[in-house]
């Protein structure tokens, strides 16, 4: 079975948050999808060992914000490759608090606050159905798709997201290659890389930098 026909697969990028007993829990996904029209419902999927999950799981309530184009990428990086359970995403970017949910407010469209109404095990992952309560639109700023993240910002997957995939590497046609361990970002030159470089994906220092 050829698996990169679903490469093809339209995608948005997303990042959802909840809160439980003064917990905030946020990561990025890409599986949002309107179900219905009236009475709205969506559904998103996330990793049944995402801590987002967990919370989301307590909670039954979270908020999607639409990601566009103008976004940090620091927060990509900081809510898709960090885990809330250990760290405090929202601390370094402004955020407005809807009910007890922080949702991050610069670089995003608007938002969905969202109530669950079902979830459904899909083996590694949750499929949860919820309902529509509530929007905010914050600008007309071109969302965010799959493809902009991928080909544009040349961000990847985390390995625990639904469209995670194994991808051979391209040859090197520079004379050194070093691939950032907090986002994959790779990055290809004649030289080596300085001790000041400073990841243009997610920030990361030169000390993430894995010379391949």
């Amino acid at each position: 079975m050829d698996t990169k026909i679903l490469r093809n697969i339209s995608y948005g990028v997303y990042l959802v948050s909840s809160n439980s007993d003064s917990k905030d829990a946020g990561c990025v996904i890409n599986t949002l999808t309107q179900i219905t029209s009236e009475n709205p419902l969506v559904s998103i999927s996330l990793n049944k060992e995402n801590y987002t999950n967990e919370i989301i799981k307590e909670s039954h309530k979270f908020i999607v914000a639409i990601i566009n184009e103008k976004i940090n990428p620091n927060i990509i990086s900081t809510f898709g490759f960090t885990s809330s359970k250990d760290t405090d995403k929202f601390k370094d970017f402004k955020y407005d608090i809807v009910g007890n949910i922080k949702v991050i407010n610069e670089g995003v469209c608007g938002y969905l606050v969202c109530e669950v109404v079902n979830i459904i095990d899909a083996n590694t992952h949750d499929v949860i159905i919820a309902k529509v309560v509530d929007t905010k639109k914050y600008n007309d700023e071109k969302e965010m798709t799959y493809r902009y993240y991928h080909e544009v910002i040349k961000g990847k997957a985390p390995k625990k997201a639904p469209t995670y995939e194994e991808v051979e590497e391209p040859k090197t046609t520079g004379k050194y290659k070093y691939v950032c361990d907090l986002c994959g970002y790779v990055l290809e030159t004649d030289e080596e890389l300085s001790d000041d470089f400073i990841c243009p994906l997610c920030g990361a220092d030169r000390s993430h930098f894995i010379k391949q």
